[in-house]
């Protein structure tokens, strides 16, 4: 099998390849990657030599940079490793080295940008072996775990230092937003220095007047005392989307921890507490109002239909919350309940008597109003549950906080390809 370059002309470069197919079709199906890779790497090393100078004097700023030494030096593509002679800058003081070749083609830890946008992305969505794995077997790309965690790395380090400077796009709706959800969740995990510690999620979902949600926003961050750097994110993110949608409805929807609530009211007009958890304490109130094994479809029947009541029906939530306290008084019930069902129960009054001012769920479903955090929910899964919490694994600060942003890039819709549009209009450079 060969590969050569048959000609160039300006930007114009033809490339042939011989591909021998013999074999089974899975085996010439191999053949053809392995040469599509041949003319990838021709390509990209022609392609790089573009950045590279003429080996003049130029000037960065008001510092004059001269060749110090032309090299040869291997970089990784998605096709494979390639060798290119570039050009070495130093200043007449000496010192560090620059190179123009690789700030032009936007290097990342000597991987093409597109290489590392590949590396970094199956990073993100699996642990290293597997990344390493699924590169060698479906690209044809071997390279080791250090390199596949050294570029992702970087990458997550570029979209943690750009957080604040660089503004992303919406993606074009087709519906006017009416109604924006904030919603807010934690997720424990393993950490290697101080044990299992909760991550935040949080997701601004954009709703249509009636109700069906078109575009969601999430973000994740790090265990961190007092969650300092979770909230200026969302609210960077709220700012945001509040100067897009000034004249939209914005509601906040949590569980009922309180910390939640003390800074949904400060951004939201209205607040809901998220109906999924309302039924967790519920299906135990059910429990304790029905200990008996032999009656659980009276159990399953009073459960839906205080599900139902909750849903529709005005001041539902207090009525429960009434019938709660006489259970809690009842006496000579057929069989007693346990202890731990009591208990329960009277974690499900204290939990409505707190929050029954946010249960307003009739309200909001006539009103095609979301009522729940499910989206939230997922997110803890899919961010933080699905990479974070598989068997075996504990995890440092800086590579939940590297992981965790590059996650929350991919999930958000849009958002992957615009960071690799700023990357490739300003650069790599964290300091910039």
């Amino acid at each position: 099998m060969t590969t050569t370059i048959l000609s160039q002309r300006g930007n114009k470069v033809v490339i042939q390849t011989e591909i021998e197919l013999t074999g089974s079709m899975l085996e010439m199906e191999a053949s053809i990657l392995k040469s599509c890779n041949e003319v990838g790497m021709l390509g990209t090393e022609e392609a790089l030599k573009k950045f590279d100078t003429d080996g003049s004097a130029i000037r960065v700023g008001d510092v004059k940079w001269t060749v110090q030494k032309q090299s040869n030096h291997a970089y990784q593509t998605p096709y494979g490793v390639i060798q290119v002679k570039r050009n070495l800058y130093q200043t007449a003081k000496g010192g560090k080295t620059y190179c123009p070749l690789e700030y032009g083609a936007r290097i990342i830890r000597n991987s093409t940008p597109r290489f590392a946008k590949m590396v970094s992305n199956k990073y993100a969505r699996m642990n290293a072996p597997e990344a390493c794995a699924d590169l060698e077997e479906n690209h044809g790309r071997k390279v080791t775990m250090s390199f596949l965690q050294n570029v992702a790395d970087v990458v997550g380090s570029i979209a943690q230092a750009k957080e604040e400077k660089w503004i992303y796009h919406m993606p074009k709706l087709e519906e006017a937003v009416a109604i924006v959800a904030i919603s807010m969740d934690g997720a424990h995990l393993l950490t290697k220095d101080d044990g299992w510690r909760e991550a935040m999620v949080g997701a601004i979902s954009l709703y249509n007047k009636k109700g069906e949600r078109l575009h969601t926003i999430y973000i994740g961050a790090a265990p961190e005392y007092g969650k300092t750097q979770f909230i200026n994110r969302i609210e960077r993110e709220i700012k945001h989307v509040k100067k897009l949608y000034p004249k939209a409805l914005y509601i906040g929807i949590a569980d009922g921890a309180k910390n939640n609530w003390s800074f949904l009211e400060q951004h939201t007009e209205k607040q809901l507490l998220d109906f999924y958890h309302v039924t967790e304490y519920l299906a135990n109130v059910a429990e304790a109002a029905f200990p008996e094994k032999t009656v659980k479809h009276q159990r399953e029947a009073w459960l839906q239909e205080r599900c139902h009541s909750l849903k529709h029906e005005p001041n539902a939530a207090q009525k429960i919350l009434n019938e709660m306290h006489m259970l809690q008084r009842r006496k000579k019930p057929t069989k007693k309940p346990t202890r731990i069902m009591m208990e329960n129960l009277a974690k499900a009054v204290t939990y409505f008597t707190n929050n029954v001012h946010r249960m307003n769920y009739a309200e909001h479903v006539a009103k095609n109003l979301p009522i729940g955090s499910g989206v939230t929910e997922a997110a803890c899964k899919t961010l933080i549950k699905q990479r974070f919490c598989r068997s075996g694994m504990s995890w440092k600060e800086h590579g939940i906080k590297v992981v965790l942003s590059l996650r929350a890039l991919i999930q958000t819709k849009e958002r992957w390809e615009q960071f690799w549009g700023k990357i490739n209009q300003y650069g790599t450079s964290i300091f910039d």
